[in-house]
């Protein structure tokens, strides 16, 4: 997965964690993730993995599909 999308996930998350008002901490304890965890997804860094992307969206409120909804086509 290039950089580029990693930092399109964190800007994702980033965006939907405060549309639901949620601190990095509440939204971490949600996902059953360590705070510091979603810091670094929300800074793009490397090495999420799709089960964690499932959490996150779960505790969002939303679907993969709903989550990657905003994704355009990478081919």
């Amino acid at each position: 997965m290039p950089d580029d999308l990693f930092k399109s996930l964190g800007r994702r998350v980033r965006d939907l964690r405060r549309e639901k008002g949620l601190s990095q901490e509440k939204l971490a304890e949600k996902a059953e993730l360590h705070r510091n965890y979603v810091g670094r997804i929300e800074r793009g860094e490397p090495g999420v993995s799709l089960f964690v992307v499932a959490q996150l969206a779960g505790a969002l409120g939303l679907s993969l599909a709903e989550f990657f909804a905003s994704f355009k086509s990478r081919r």
